[in-house]
């Protein structure tokens, strides 16, 4: 690191559990984000603060009135330009000394494998089953870990899935495909903090996982309640029985 990037980082190399090799394991990390909506923002916020070299943002949606509520990358001037060309500005006016690469739609099949693989850690913001399925099994197939959250009405989950653990359970271990793919922000309503709450998490145990401090999620799954302020855990197992993790 040169003396700018020793300055710009400082606080969070005085932490012992950081220091300047944690520091230097993310500016060498790369971070897929796949949704850059309520989770994904604060997400990728802190994540291009903290220093992590290279963030790939890939959403297909235009920035829309209805999400300036809860998504503080955006401004009421980004209505209508993509959201990912939008977040890498802000971005890129936050810490410009970060490689930032976009993805303005989907990926899906070896487009998304060959991004997964690629990458030091995955981020799940999106808000579908049948993204989070596809996620997840290419995060499976490369052995990449996976941060995932979810926030619906007053409610947020998180949770990691790290199959370079042994044992760990992948996503597909808790939900079968007859999930529920009706609810959505649009239809059930979210209040702002509490993606902001979700996707700040997984920035953080984004870190923990790009620097090897602490202990991360793995195994386990954290259900957040806005209206009682309560967190509960849950202990996670993999299923042996597991289309996509179960072999292996």
């Amino acid at each position: 690191m040169n003396d700018e990037q020793l300055l710009r980082y400082s606080r969070q190399i005085m932490l012992p559990q950081i220091d300047i090799e944690g520091q230097e394991r993310l500016l060498s990390s790369r971070v897929l984000i796949l949704g850059l909506g309520g989770l994904g923002c604060p997400a990728a916020q802190y994540l291009a603060a903290a220093g992590v070299g290279e963030i790939v943002l890939v959403d297909p949606d235009t920035v829309d009135t209805t999400n300036l509520q809860r998504q503080l990358l955006y401004s009421v001037d980004d209505q209508g330009t993509a959201k990912v060309t939008a977040a890498k500005a802000r971005l890129a006016a936050v810490n410009d000394g970060i490689e930032i690469e976009t993805v303005h739609g989907c990926l899906e099949g070896e487009a998304l494998f060959a991004q997964v693989r690629r990458a030091t850690v995955v981020l799940d913001c999106t808000d579908n089953f049948t993204s989070r399925f596809a996620i997840n099994a290419a995060c499976v197939k490369a052995s990449v870990p996976l941060v995932s959250g979810a926030a619906i009405r007053l409610n947020g989950q998180l949770t990691v899935y790290d199959h370079r653990q042994p044992a760990a359970p992948c996503y597909r271990c808790l939900y079968d495909e007859q999930s529920n793919e009706n609810l959505s922000c649009s239809e059930s309503g979210i209040l702002g903090p509490v993606v902001g709450t979700i996707g700040t998490m997984q920035a953080l145990e984004a870190i923990k996982l790009m620097t090897g401090f602490g202990k991360t999620l793995n195994g386990h799954l954290m259900i957040f309640d806005a209206m009682t302020m309560e967190w509960q855990t849950m202990g996670l197992q993999a299923d042996p029985e597991c289309p996509v993790c179960g072999q292996a």
